[in-house]
């Protein structure tokens, strides 16, 4: 495991899932090309299956399908991490063991959306501590209470970082001021990572390891060339990268999500195509508007 705590840093884009426009399952080719395309970019490794993955619209038998694939095709050693949604414990233990027998390196799982805002501390903290001690890779935190209605305190991920199986969090919930509470919360061996595009420079600031963002799923390049220069102590380069990545983010990812990231990457000419339903496909202004800012950051 300290073999990937050690490279679990930098940028990891939570990929979109393809899906055929015809049948509505899944697109292995597209899934495929994608990918490839994204390994032979500098960020660091991928996200499956998180919210711009669709991943709660995933059976369990497909994610473990999708994690095949990825591992099929990206360089060895390559860094895959599989987004867990089991709301009972038995079932986020049972799908971490398939991602990981298909490739996962690490599993990210949320707090369960459907009963945990009613569950006591002490319940939420033995959720991720049995999942962790049954899971054959690392586990990441992951904070997004947009879609889980739970609130993680600094207190809470400090006592489960304790875990040795734990081995840090995202943060998606675009609170820097919480962010910098995790941070705080986080021993030296833990990575703290943030979801939010348009926060990527003040987050490394603050001690992030990296970034798992949307807009890596269109904007890798962009991504990789702000935390290298991050890195290497170019702060006023790194501030214009994140000048250019901010409309993105809000414009793309913010305001439409993994559908919004499907959009730009048909305009490049990747596969996004339709979501899966009740998802829906951009249309007329907002895809004009996707194309406009696209276009604003010298990516079409």
């Amino acid at each position: 495991m300290s073999d990937i705590r050690d490279r679990l840093q930098g940028i990891f884009p939570p990929i979109v899932t393809n899906f055929d426009p015809a049948s509505g399952e899944i697109a292995p080719i597209a899934f495929r090309e994608n990918v490839r395309r994204w390994a032979e970019t500098p960020i660091n490794g991928m996200v499956l299956f998180g919210s711009n993955g669709e991943g709660a619209l995933l059976d369990e038998d497909e994610k473990q399908r999708l994690m095949g694939f990825a591992r099929d095709v990206v360089p060895a050693g390559y860094i895959l991490i599989g987004g867990v949604g089991g709301e009972s414990t038995r079932a986020a233990i049972r799908e971490s063991q398939r991602l990981a027998l298909e490739g996962a390196d690490v599993v990210l799982v949320h707090p369960p959306a459907y009963f945990g805002q009613y569950l006591p501390v002490a319940h939420l903290l033995d959720y991720f501590r049995e999942i962790a001690d049954a899971s054959p890779v690392p586990v990441l935190l992951y904070h997004i209470p947009k879609y889980t209605k739970v609130t993680l305190e600094g207190g809470f991920v400090a006592e489960l970082m304790r875990h040795p199986n734990v081995a840090g969090l995202k943060d998606s919930s675009g609170d820097i001021k919480r962010f910098a509470d995790f941070t705080n919360a986080c021993e030296k061996s833990c990575r703290i990572f943030v979801g939010n595009g348009s926060l990527l420079y003040t987050a490394l600031e603050l001690g992030a390891a990296g970034g798992i963002l949307g807009v890596a799923n269109l904007a890798p390049h962009l991504c990789a060339e702000l935390f290298r220069e991050f890195r290497a102590g170019n702060a006023p380069a790194a501030g214009r990268i994140q000048g250019r990545i901010n409309p993105l983010h809000k414009e793309i990812v913010a305001a439409h999500g993994g559908v919004g990231c499907k959009a730009a990457l048909d305009l490049i000419g990747w596969h996004g195509g339709p979501p899966r339903p009740p998802l829906r496909a951009l249309a007329g202004k907002d895809r004009d508007n996707v194309a406009r800012v696209m276009q604003e950051a010298g990516l079409m």
